[in-house]
């Protein structure tokens, strides 16, 4: 094996696709093959230079979310071997080569599954999984509201309600394309969040109660609106803040609807918290991954030679589902 790999690195000339050296696994990660690697928008912010604890920086590889085979293994690894198919997320994923550790590498569930769908959910199920079971503290029944479901890890948000018996769904995007496929997925009631009032449309829905957990990928001007549309007592998860990092808070509605609002990130996470975030997650899900229940569809797929382009595909934010690379 060669001993350097094709990687799309931050440079100050932007990203480059280059040679580098392939990485060593430490004694609990494992190496993959890389045969597909699935864009994500944190990976906009380290492309534009903006470090988020270790990622970001000049000579850092882009990519949180791969898929491939496994081709070493740490000496303190168990349960995974070199050859093993494995859907992973980790650090580097945008090169022929990436490391991840043991604990959130999972085996592909299916053999008929595509390198590109296998790279497509690792991220989205651990994220929502962690959003509306352990801290959504999701109930059968209850009345769920995903902010944002048009995206990629919106649409498995969905399907993870459903599977889990929520009772009405509600996705909102404030693309009229985007929102009419919604239903694909799991929600019963689609809203634009862009028109004036929208939270009265939830409150309809959910005969005026409003929905007992959201995960809220927009935040900025949507939160006030977003407490409005909540039960007494429900639950929002911060998840992202598509919408902006800053917005006016309306602190009595959310004292008088008695509302936890939860922050969640990855990035002040340790290797043991998320770990055990993926245990998790197959613990409720894996049956039904294996069953094929969760799905995104896959907008593009690019060479690896052509990550800037695919980076700016996203950044348009003019896709339906994932962006994968084929290196």
């Amino acid at each position: 094996m060669s001993q350097t790999m094709q990687a799309a690195v931050v440079t100050a000339d932007g990203v480059v696709v280059q040679a580098m050296p392939i990485p060593v696994p430490g004694p609990e990660q494992v190496l993959v093959r890389v045969r597909a690697a699935s864009l994500n928008r944190a990976d906009l912010g380290v492309a534009a230079g903006h470090a988020h604890g270790s990622m970001g920086g000049p000579g850092t590889i882009l990519g949180i979310e791969f898929a491939g085979e496994v081709a070493a293994v740490g000496a303190g690894v168990s349960g995974i071997a070199p050859g093993d198919r494995v859907m992973c997320s980790g650090t580097g994923g945008y090169a022929e080569y990436a490391l991840a550790d043991m604990g959130r590498a999972l085996p592909v569930p299916d053999t008929n599954m595509s390198w590109e769908q296998a790279s497509t959910l690792t991220v989205a199920l651990s994220t929502m999984h962690d959003a509306l079971v352990t801290n959504g503290r999701l109930v059968a029944g209850e009345a769920v509201m995903i902010l944002g479901a048009s995206s990629g890890v919106g649409l498995v948000a969905l399907q993870i309600a459903r599977h889990l018996g929520a009772g009405t769904i509600i996705g909102t995007s404030t693309d009229a394309k985007r929102r009419a496929r919604l239903g694909e997925f799991g929600a019963d009631v689609t809203v634009d969040t862009s028109v004036a009032g929208w939270e009265q449309q939830v409150l309809a829905a959910t005969d005026g109660r409003g929905v007992s957990v959201v995960v809220d990928q927009i935040s900025g001007p949507t939160i006030n609106a977003a407490m409005a549309a909540t039960a007494i007592t429900g639950r929002i998860v911060n998840v992202g803040r598509l919408g902006g990092s800053r917005g006016a808070f309306d602190f009595d509605l959310h004292a008088n609807r008695r509302i936890a609002y939860i922050g969640v990130t990855h990035r002040t996470r340790s290797v043991a918290d998320i770990r055990e975030e993926m245990r998790v997650m197959r613990r409720d899900l894996w049956d039904a991954v294996q069953a094929g229940r969760f799905a995104l569809p896959i907008d593009r797929v690019y060479p690896l030679a052509e990550v800037p382009a695919a980076l700016a595909h996203m950044k348009a934010n003019q896709h339906f589902g994932k962006i994968v690379l084929a290196p």
